[in-house]
């Protein structure tokens, strides 16, 4: 009897030992298990707040006005997309990176949008042109001014991520997201910009920040592919726009986007 009460305390000491071996190396996968990476490519439709537009040029043709309240329109040219580069409309991308627990994680993201000042608009100009006051309405004609960031009013900013479930598949294969994402950054335009009849294409130039949210809904159908759509409110402030010659030129305006895309993803 002695001796089976011994046999059965070593095999409850020896069965113990490899469960908690057991236990342990699945401890030690989970500890090395880490987050998840992904692209996104897509584009994006915009509306813009009314905004005042200072422009300045202290050189041999000197001015100094402020137009209030003017509109402007994007242009998203999605009625192009099978008839000319990919990238000729309003696109999107982004490179972001989730957290180990899935749900938080941080965001690069690059937005091409056009910001187009609407032509023969009526708008009240103030300041001086040729040492001259003014302060009146104007109709913006082309003769005048144009004024635009069509090689995009491009906002690049950096986000933290928060996201979490809200439908899963019963085989949990498709699940769906909701994603919200602040963040910040800065604004390059290229800005195409005509005064008086002298008109300047410009370079890339970093010419002020953005800050914003984005709040998405995002489809998983499988293991890598994804479909992200929703809505990102901005407010961009362009302190130093390169204008005409040696002139510059500032503004700010909200703006929101409606955004589309399509990423893939890769779990380390």
């Amino acid at each position: 009897m002695m001796r089976q009460k011994l046999y059965l305390f070593v095999l409850i000491v020896f069965s113990s030992q490899n469960v908690f071996s057991q236990d342990l190396s699945s401890d030690k996968k989970t500890s090395r298990q880490k987050g998840t990476f992904y692209f996104t490519w897509g584009y994006n439709k915009d509306w813009f707040s009314k905004s005042d537009i200072h422009f300045k040029n202290s050189g041999k043709d000197p001015y100094d006005f402020t137009l209030h309240k003017v509109s402007a329109e994007d242009r998203p040219n999605f009625d192009e997309l099978f008839n000319k580069d990919i990238s000729i409309p309003q696109f999107i991308y982004r490179f972001g990176y989730y957290f180990k627990n899935g749900k938080l994680g941080i965001e690069g993201s690059f937005d091409h949008a056009k910001y187009i000042m609407i032509q023969d608009q009526v708008v009240r100009i103030s300041g001086s042109i040729h040492d001259v006051y003014l302060d009146k309405d104007t109709s913006l004609s082309r003769n005048f001014i144009q004024f635009e960031h069509t090689n995009g009013a491009n906002f690049i900013m950096l986000s933290l991520m928060w996201r979490d479930q809200l439908l899963v598949s019963r085989n949990g294969k498709h699940v769906l997201q909701g994603v919200v994402k602040p963040g910040a950054g800065i604004v390059v335009p290229q800005s195409d910009v005509s005064i008086m009849g002298v008109r300047q294409n410009n370079k890339y130039h970093v010419a002020g920040y953005i800050v914003g949210a984005e709040a998405n809904l995002r489809y998983e159908p499988g293991k890598h592919f994804f479909i992200e759509t929703g809505f990102k409110g901005v407010w961009a402030n362009y302190v130093d726009v390169l204008a005409v010659d040696e002139a510059k030129a500032n503004h700010s305006f909200f703006a929101l986007e409606w955004i589309i895309g399509i990423g893939y993803r890769i779990a380390l």
